[in-house]
């Protein structure tokens, strides 16, 4: 069983979606549940043996403060509701692991009742999944002390995976973690993106633009088109892929202006099958998710990334250390402004830009491989067989 609590964005299903097709595709006995918040979890196709339950929504507001989604419940209520279809799914369910995304007590501590349960069944064992980067060291210290993640953390879990290298980045940097969780801590390498059959690409050349889920890509996409408007002699193209929460008003203004750049700039809003305009594409311009940047590595494409700042730094820590290991170029706000004529270099040099693959790093993409075989190590039976 795999949790991602999904308040915003795609990345936690993506990454939830990807673990669990691997795990099952390494062992034909094996069937995943993935339990999401995501709105849009309906809209993916998932892998034979892997399912999903939708946990009801929650949204962030501007002010930071959580609220139901649809339902018309107290937060509080959305919560406790939420906790009980978990731990229920989980009783049922019987897991013999569940792996955990980002969030070690859940949404607002929604998880700790299904934790409290399967620790004390003492049959299941429990993982804690944590991206390349989280945010700035103290930033993440404050966050985790707030919500009692230390303590779950030292408490539940029996191994700790980081999808990346603790060469590029080490996201536990600023936490205070006993030597005992240190030691059960697994670096997997990046989660590579499937390369198997994927569907016909648009007409080449082109260059993708992906601000992710959209939701917080609004500056990206106008940039782009910016640069697109500015100079008319711009190539290649551009298939721009909005995702399903750039909407309402500002989605209406900008298909106005695609529309007014004659076949230059294409666009879709929402591609369940991204695989497929990356493997065609010469170039990507893209925000700094942790699965975009996945997909940059997986399909070896040159990319510029536009990465966000707020709420957090995490995709500007991740840019910039990529930038540092020649794996990407990165548009950096406060060094290189965010103009047109910016954006215009950018999308040009992308011709001449080397791909990912001239700087890999060794096991840089093995995180699918070093999970499925950690779950394996999990399911031969005695902890210690598990500690190898």
């Amino acid at each position: 069983m795999l949790y991602s609590h999904d308040t915003f964005g795609l990345g936690h299903l993506r990454r939830s979606r990807a673990l669990a097709g691997a795990i099952t595709a390494a062992d034909p006995t094996a069937s995943a549940l993935i339990l999401t918040g995501s709105p849009v979890a309906g809209r993916f196709a998932f892998p034979s043996r892997v399912d999903h339950v939708r946990l009801p929504g929650v949204i962030k507001r501007s002010d930071g403060s959580y609220a139901s989604r649809t339902m018309g419940m107290s937060i509080d209520e959305t919560a406790n509701l939420r906790a009980g279809l978990i731990r229920s799914t989980a009783e049922q369910y019987d897991p013999d692991v569940l792996i955990v995304d980002k969030e070690p007590t859940g949404f607002r501590g929604e998880l700790m009742p299904t934790l409290d349960m399967l620790k004390s069944r003492g049959r299941a064992r429990l993982v804690l999944g944590l991206r390349d980067v989280l945010d700035e060291p103290e930033v993440l210290a404050a966050e985790w002390k707030r919500k009692g993640a230390i303590h779950a953390t030292e408490s539940f879990y029996d191994e700790l995976w980081v999808y990346g290298l603790r060469s590029i980045y080490d996201p536990t940097s600023g936490l205070d973690l006993s030597p005992a969780v240190q030691a059960r801590t697994h670096w997997t390498g990046y989660l590579r993106r499937d390369l198997g059959s994927v569907g016909e690409a648009p007409e080449p050349p082109y260059v993708l633009i992906t601000p992710g889920g959209g939701g917080d890509g609004a500056a990206m996409v106008d940039l782009v088109l910016a640069a697109y408007e500015r100079d008319p002699d711009l190539t290649p193209r551009a298939v721009l892929v909005y995702g399903p929460f750039l909407s309402g008003e500002t989605r209406v203004a900008f298909e106005a202006r695609v529309e007014q750049l004659n076949g230059r700039v294409t666009a879709v809003g929402f591609e369940s099958e991204i695989e497929t305009l990356f493997a065609g594409a010469q170039g990507v311009v893209c925000m700094g998710g942790y699965n975009t940047f996945c997909e940059v590595l997986s399909f070896d494409k040159p990319a510029v990334i536009v990465p966000r700042t707020t709420p957090r730094l995490e995709q500007w820590i991740r840019a910039s250390r990529a930038e540092q290991l020649g794996l990407i170029a990165m548009l950096d706000e406060n060094r290189d402004g965010m103009t047109p004529e910016t954006m215009i270099r950018a999308i040009r040099s992308l011709a001449q830009q080397k791909p990912p693959s001239a700087a890999f790093t060794p096991g840089l993409l093995d995180g699918l491989d070093y999970v499925t075989h950690r779950v394996a190590k999990l399911l031969s039976g005695t902890k210690s067989e598990a500690a190898e």
